[in-house]
């Protein structure tokens, strides 16, 4: 039943910066984490970012650290991907996950697609 809707994709230069925001519809559900993946054509999905819930801690994949920043809106269930300093191995469509349990990542969103020029 959860549902999720990003949004904030675009084509940039290296260097500019996209924020990406994900809004969760989860009804009577709760979540335990939301995060991001990305999947760069050819290329393996891959772990980006992720945020617990309960506590608020985040963990990156290396290549986004200091780059890279997932926060959620405590109003909503929602997270927000900030990145800065885009490079053009960042290209790939983003897509926003949730996951209620903590033990699996159960809904995905459609994507975002971020497309980076160097």
């Amino acid at each position: 039943q959860v549902q999720l809707a990003a949004s904030g994709g675009g084509l940039v230069q290296a260097g500019d910066s996209l924020r990406l925001s994900c809004a969760a519809s989860i009804g009577t559900f709760s979540l335990s984490r939301m995060g991001w993946f990305r999947q760069a054509p050819g290329k393996e999905r891959e772990f980006v970012a992720a945020l617990n819930w309960s506590d608020g801690r985040t963990y990156y994949r290396d290549s986004v650290k200091g780059r890279f920043t997932i926060s959620r809106d405590n109003a909503k269930n929602a997270v927000d991907l900030q990145m800065n300093s885009l490079k053009p191995e960042d290209t790939a469509i983003y897509y926003c996950v949730a996951d209620p349990y903590g033990n699996k990542w159960v809904y995905w969103g459609q994507g975002a697609r971020v497309t980076v020029s160097s």
